[in-house]
């Protein structure tokens, strides 16, 4: 294990939110129109709290991915600032809780406070660690040439080039292979 699983965790979560907007062949359209497309993301997320399940929440969920998506491309000092605004914009005040099925783990904010801002919170504290431990090069976009999904790698040997939204791995060995057999019988 790289980092503590719940900063794992919310890589992932960040990575499929940022995911639910990207336009590759498996995935051309947004995932997250409907408040039960981000109740389904939320059970499957496990992300706790209140919920107001309107409208207003959906629409700020779904306002979260593009600043998301930044911290896979932006420098570390520019990383930095990005975490930092949002620390700053919801008056994080980090502390331990354990709850259901999670041990001992940070939250930064209240349940009471909106989804989206305990979405981006979290995204901040896992980014907190992912910058402090100098791995922003396991933050990448997808290898395949037709997709520009987010990925996280946390392979042990940095090796995974491909995201987890469709089949892009599969695809690029499957143009492999052919592409190698194609050589031999030439």
């Amino acid at each position: 294990m790289l980092f503590a699983n719940d900063t794992e965790d919310t890589l992932q979560s960040i990575a499929a939110l940022v995911n639910t907007l990207v336009n590759t062949l498996v995935n051309d359209e947004d995932q997250l129109t409907t408040r039960a497309d981000l109740d389904e993301f939320v059970r499957r997320q496990e992300y706790t709290g209140s919920r107001t399940h309107d409208d207003v929440e959906l629409q700020a969920v779904r306002a979260l991915r593009p600043d998301l998506r930044k911290l896979w491309t932006v420098s570390e000092s520019e990383a930095v600032q990005i975490v930092n605004q949002l620390l700053a914009d919801a008056d994080a005040v980090p502390q331990l809780v354990k709850h259901d099925h999670w041990d001992w783990h940070l939250h930064a904010t209240r349940p009471a406070d909106p989804l989206q801002t305990r979405m981006e919170v979290e995204a901040a504290m896992a980014m907190v660690d992912v910058i402090r431990a100098k791995e922003l090069n396991r933050l990448r976009i997808c290898a395949a040439e037709d997709c520009h999904a987010v990925v996280v790698d946390l392979s042990r040997n940095r090796s995974k080039r491909y995201c987890d939204t469709g089949n892009c791995a599969n695809r690029a060995h499957v143009a492999a292979y052919r592409a190698r057999k194609a050589g031999k019988s030439a």
